[in-house]
């Protein structure tokens, strides 16, 4: 078993997939703590994921750039987070029924669209997805494709946008104390429904990845719990971008290591034991961690203006 180790940590390919693995991850954790640096759990990633894998799949194939499938992805998922910041912000609805309302909702109406768009189909359409990067000089950033490139580059915006902006101070502050917002002027319902918005949208290029970039076809259950991943991630994380971005390398290093112990091989072992591997390891990563995490003080609490 240690031989095996290393020898698929010494193999470049093997960190060339934890960066892939890792992209969706990073999307999808940083829109779910946007929302909920606002006071606003959002457990409809899992299905605004797919929604976004969709629609953007949908707009390249009908002749779309890829670019504007990403777009196309983003719009979707901001359009499903106008609907659950209109249920939990104003309506002040269960956050968590909320969410997954709108997971089931969104899931279905991607999976109707898809057997509407393609009635007779027999295998998944293609399309011709991101190139890799290979004009980069750096050998696992080379292999990856522009998804990756911005993902990493979304997650020092957002830490900016968070902690050196007056927007992120009222994102934060919404989340911290929502009465005290509103005391200095702030309108703690369109900050909170911006941030839900744009969080959402994240959410939504997340998805996109899989069918622009990871893969090159929509299929059924092709997210498979990276929602669920996500909102995990953002406790370990402590709310904090640079933290988001560990997370998600982390359980994509676990992810990539099951994948290849089981093609090495071992002897006696069944392959449930290596598919549960990276889950197990993540939540002794989030339990060891999670003791220490301070929360948003106002998270999945329903604010009504004027009341104190």
């Amino acid at each position: 078993m240690i031989a095996d180790l290393v020898t698929i940590f010494a193999n470049a390919d093997f960190w060339v997939a934890v960066l892939r693995i890792a992209t969706p991850l990073i999307f999808g954790t940083l829109g779910v703590l946007l929302c909920e640096r606002a006071g606003v759990l959002n457990l409809g990633i899992e299905g605004i994921m797919v929604a976004g894998a969709l629609t953007g799949w949908l707009a390249v194939y009908f002749g779309a750039n890829l670019w504007a499938g990403v777009l196309a992805a983003a719009l979707t998922g901001a359009a499903f987070g106008v609907l659950h910041a209109l249920l939990t912000v104003p309506l002040a609805l269960s956050q968590h029924v909320a969410g997954l309302a709108i997971t089931l909702f969104a899931t279905s109406v991607s999976y109707y669209a898809y057997r509407v768009s393609f009635p007779n189909v027999t295998a998944p359409p293609t399309i011709q997805p991101f190139a890799e990067m290979t004009w980069l000089p750096l050998p696992v950033l080379s292999q990856q494709t522009p998804m990756t490139l911005l993902a990493l580059v979304t997650v020092p915006v957002i830490a900016w946008i968070l902690y050196r902006t007056p927007v992120g101070l009222a994102v934060r502050m919404v989340g911290e104390n929502p009465a005290a917002a509103e005391g200095q002027g702030l309108d703690v319902n369109a900050v909170r429904t911006g941030a839900i918005v744009a969080g959402s949208a994240l959410m939504g290029v997340a998805g996109a990845f899989l069918t622009l970039s990871a893969f090159n076809a929509f299929f059924f259950n092709m997210v498979n719990g990276r929602g669920w991943i996500c909102v995990a991630l953002v406790v370990f994380a402590s709310w904090r971008p640079g933290k988001a971005l560990a997370g998600a390398l982390l359980f994509a290093f676990f992810d990539a290591m099951q994948l290849r112990l089981q093609q090495a091989g071992g002897e006696g072992i069944p392959y449930q034991v290596y598919l549960m591997l990276p889950y197990v390891l993540s939540i002794l990563a989030l339990v060891l961690v999670a003791r220490r995490a301070t929360y948003p003080q106002a998270l999945m609490k329903p604010y009504v203006k004027g009341e104190r």
